[in-house]
């Protein structure tokens, strides 16, 4: 005898709450073309700023070559005044 805890009503019903919760956490995001749609929740989203940096990305570098610079012909002028 086969006894079957859920009828077929039931089973029907949690099937269709089960689809229900994927498709409520699934989210609404989407790639469309190369672009990236906004999800449902995107006014509550937070938002990376990033500002702009230099428009020379080598300032460090070219600082350091010239401190260097500096510092090797003061040393020069040290020497050669002795």
């Amino acid at each position: 005898m086969n006894v079957s805890r859920f009828t077929k009503a039931s089973s029907w019903l949690l099937l269709g709450g089960v689809l229900a919760c994927l498709i409520g956490a699934s989210g609404c995001q989407a790639h469309v073309g190369g672009q990236t749609l906004p999800s449902a929740h995107y006014l509550t989203d937070d938002v990376q700023y990033f500002p702009a940096g230099p428009e020379f990305k080598l300032s460090r570098t070219v600082q350091a070559a010239e401190e260097y610079k500096a510092t090797r012909d003061q040393l020069d002028a040290d020497l050669s005044g002795n």
